[in-house]
């Protein structure tokens, strides 16, 4: 590290405490300063290169300075940088709600803007809340959701989520809501494989809607994958069944694709694959090709039309953003939307998961630690366990994933791993030989740490 780049780190670990993330870490391994980004590539002040293949936080979907997308965004820069979104709009969010309807599951019409996953996950809840309140039901103020389900940091996603390590100490300060045990096709309680089972573990949801329906507003899925977990994935089937059981009990149910949206999962959104429709849906990350900070829920006319009366009557929903709308955030969405229609991102993209699927099976499918290698789309997902056959995984306080992390840097390739999970989620448009690098690093990485 240059002596520059050492008084910079210096002066951000004075200052700056970063997200998720203790920072005592950081007097062993300081912050690397990117100086800027190029495709699916970051460089450091002193020129080094990082293989971005987590995608910075699973945003960045067509690599970094896209071209297309920064002159979209100049191009609105000159005409328009921000404006107040209530008794005012303006023509890219217009266009923009177009483009997203052509694309989005049928029924899905309108659009509520904000500027963050978890923000845009508090308007999902609040609407599903109301909606019952508004409609004569107003014994429907719960939530469900699946154990091991992540939503975001704010209070209320932090209620409807299952993961200790965000929420433990601040379960005084959250919702009481209904934790539904989710399908673990790596782990299946009745011994089924995910690719032919009937879903059995779907007998949880069953019961906690039979006990918990009439007080239920919502339930809230990552659909058909689980991130924060580990990038757990479920059958399409589990989807289905519960879009009907939502339909059967009167309860909504609230798609956060923020993660999964805009062909991560190798269609357009997750949903796509059991082809079902929410009633309300998150959308975000990727939604600007992770350029500008900026999420929407989308939802149904019905969902719509129990808010629209006269103000006097009170059904309006109270809820705004500083930045809802904001012209930039939308003309990097609209640039993200075009370049996956002309240049057939998606298309692309499944044969290249194909390829680096079968890579990653070549490479580390034999490795005595390696207990599944999962996928959906370009999303692979490496889980190491202690011993194969048990599945016993390593004890969190080792700290594994971190180590492997650790190992990977240098070599330049950038890891984030879940815990003992190592996984790769590039952009749609990386290069094969750049998955090739990112194989070759990681295995080197991984058994300098847990040998071969």
């Amino acid at each position: 590290m240059s002596k520059h780049a050492e008084e910079l780190a210096a002066r951000d670990f004075a200052h700056i405490w970063h997200p998720c993330c203790q920072m005592k870490d950081y007097e062993e391994l300081p912050s690397i300063i990117i100086d800027h980004g190029k495709g699916a590539y970051l460089y450091d002040v002193d020129g080094n290169a990082y293989l971005d293949i987590i995608s910075s936080w699973w945003c960045n979907l067509l690599g970094h300075c896209n071209p297309q997308i920064n002159a979209s965004i100049k191009k609105q820069l000159d005409k328009l940088e921000h404006v107040i979104f209530v008794n005012l709009s303006h023509e890219t969010a217009i266009e923009l709600v177009d483009e997203l309807l052509k694309v989005l599951p049928k029924g899905l019409t309108k659009f509520n803007f904000a500027d963050n996953g978890s923000s845009s996950v508090e308007i999902a809840l609040k609407m599903a809340f109301q909606y019952y309140y508004q409609t004569g039901k107003p014994k429907k103020q719960r939530f469900m959701c699946l154990t091991e389900g992540y939503h975001g940091e704010t209070i209320g996603a932090l209620s409807v989520g299952s993961m200790d390590l965000f929420a433990q100490i601040y379960k005084p300060m959250m919702m009481n809501n209904i934790h539904v045990e989710a399908p673990d096709c790596y782990r299946c309680p009745f011994g089924k494989k995910r690719d032919n089972c009937q879903c059995e573990c779907f007998q949880f949801a069953e019961k906690a809607f039979a006990q918990y329906a009439e007080e239920t507003a919502a339930i809230i899925v990552e659909p058909i994958l689980q991130g924060c977990a580990g990038m757990r994935i479920y059958p399409p089937l589990y989807l289905q069944k519960l879009r009907q059981l939502c339909d059967k009990y009167d309860v909504l149910l609230i798609a956060d694709e923020i993660a999964t949206g805009f062909g991560r999962t190798g269609k357009m959104f997750a949903c796509n694959h059991a082809d079902i429709t929410p009633d309300i849906m998150c959308i975000s990350k990727a939604l600007t090709g992770g350029y500008m900070p900026m999420s929407i829920v989308c939802t149904t006319e019905k969902l719509y039309n129990a808010f629209y009366d006269d103000y006097n009557k009170g059904k309006q929903f109270m809820h705004s953003h500083t930045y809802a709308g904001n012209p930039l955030g939308c003309a990097a969405a609209l640039a993200v939307l075009k370049i996956l229609r002309e240049d057939k991102i998606l298309e692309k993209a499944q044969e290249k998961a194909a390829y680096f699927h079968e890579a990653l099976e070549k490479a580390f499918g034999d490795h005595p630690n390696v207990g599944e290698i999962r996928h959906i789309g370009l999303i692979n997902a490496i889980e190491l366990v202690k011993d194969k056959q048990s599945k016993e995984p390593y004890p969190t306080d080792k700290r594994l994933g971190y180590e492997i992390y650790k190992k990977a840097l240098p070599k330049g390739l950038l890891l984030r791993p879940l815990g003992n999970v190592i996984y790769f989620n590039p952009p749609l448009n990386i290069d094969k030989a750049d998955l090739d690098r990112a194989i070759v690093i990681a295995k080197t990485a991984m058994e300098e740490v847990i040998g071969r």
